[in-house]
């Protein structure tokens, strides 16, 4: 049995209500839970949170709520490995015998089913902890520089101050949207980005972090940009 837990607590504070606020006409919680049902890979589709409203909205979009999320893991420093391991210690309480979990991101519109199998079939290709999704950035991160205190600025890798970007490694960022893990890697709480772990790559014209009104704005454009032109003629437009 294969599980997906949906983080989605109800104290965003950089946009308020960040979960259940409409993007391209649905709520953005909406789009992972329609992600995962489409990839048919999930006996269950759980949202795991602590907010009334999140746990209606969910269930009207056909996942389960079948707990509230504990007020300790559900603050503002409570990370993804520790409320995906309370949630799969919940469903191993129910006597489901489960052989992976992948967490998708309550805020990952982006997130398709076709990725969510790439990542399942990624995970079940070697001895991998964890699969998840990642992309590359969009820039060459070792010719990075910051700026000092006086003005200038200084090259966090000066050594390759002279480097072709050709000749450069290609550097990968998480693109947050979803990620497989063993049962066992989650309930130890392991690391996800360590040499256990395999990335599964999504396209940048895909990959949008949310954390600010910039953010959402620019995601709902590029959202409409990477939809199929059948589904921009006859859906609903951002």
């Amino acid at each position: 049995m294969r599980i997906a837990i949906i983080p989605a607590r109800g104290g965003s504070k950089r946009i308020p209500r960040k979960n259940l606020k409409e993007f391209c006409g649905k709520p953005m919680i909406a789009w992972s839970i329609e992600a995962a049902q489409a990839s048919k890979l999930f006996t269950h589709t759980i949202v795991s949170t602590d907010d009334s409203e999140i746990s209606a909205v969910s269930r009207a979009w056909g996942a389960e709520v079948p707990f509230v999320r504990p007020a300790e893991l559900s603050d503002d420093h409570a990370g993804t490995t520790e409320v995906v391991a309370h949630s799969t210690r919940w469903a191993l309480d129910q006597g489901w015998p489960i052989s992976a979990v992948c967490c998708i991101y309550a805020t990952a519109p982006f997130v398709a089913a076709a990725d969510l199998v790439r990542g399942l079939d990624a995970l079940e290709s070697g001895d991998w902890s964890y699969a998840f999704s990642a992309t590359e950035f969009p820039a060459p991160i070792f010719r990075a520089f910051r700026q000092l205190p006086h003005g200038g600025v200084k090259m966090f890798f000066p050594e390759h101050a002279a480097t072709r970007s050709q000749d450069l490694p290609v550097a990968l960022h998480d693109a947050a949207q979803f990620y497989w893990g063993r049962t066992a890697a989650w309930l130890q709480e392991l690391q996800i980005f360590s040499e256990a772990s395999t990335p599964v790559l999504i396209p940048r014209t895909r990959s949008q972090d949310i954390d600010t009104p910039a953010d959402w704005a620019f995601a709902e454009a590029l959202f409409e940009l990477s939809r199929d032109p059948r589904a921009r003629a006859t859906g609903s437009a951002c």
